[in-house]
């Protein structure tokens, strides 16, 4: 089997909304910044959830990068971005991760892009998720 029907069949075999916050975990383990989980299924077809973080420098990007590719139980589908480090994008099929420099975020404001969409903020104490309202 090719590479890439490997990684879709393992990708399969973990629900996508555990994906998502194995991922958000991970970029908090590298003290990733604002970290929103994004449900965008019923307003795209393209993945399940866009995860996205800042970081301030692009040690810390490539540092929350690195811990995600590392600890997610497949590797993604496909990366963008890792030269520059301004924003590094992260495939998982299911699950896209969104990582920027805190500039480059404010600048592109994505999550305003699918603001229809459930979001949850991300954090390391589970008893401050909380969901913002869908319009």
């Amino acid at each position: 089997m090719s590479n890439t029907v490997n990684s879709t069949i393992l990708q399969k075999s973990i629900k996508s909304d555990q994906l998502a916050d194995i991922i958000g975990k991970l970029t908090l383990s590298k003290k990733a910044e604002n970290v929103l989980s994004i449900d965008v299924r019923k307003v795209s077809s393209s993945a399940d959830y866009f995860i996205i973080c800042s970081a301030e420098t692009g040690i810390q990007v490539n540092a929350i990068v690195n811990a995600v590719r590392k600890g997610t139980p497949t590797k993604p589908w496909h990366v963008e971005g890792l030269n520059n480090q301004n924003w590094v994008l992260l495939d998982y099929i299911d699950v896209v991760l969104h990582v920027f420099k805190t500039q480059t975020r404010e600048f592109y404001s994505l999550e305003k892009l699918w603001a229809d969409a459930p979001t949850v903020k991300i954090t390391d104490e589970p008893q401050k998720h909380s969901q913002s309202p869908s319009n």
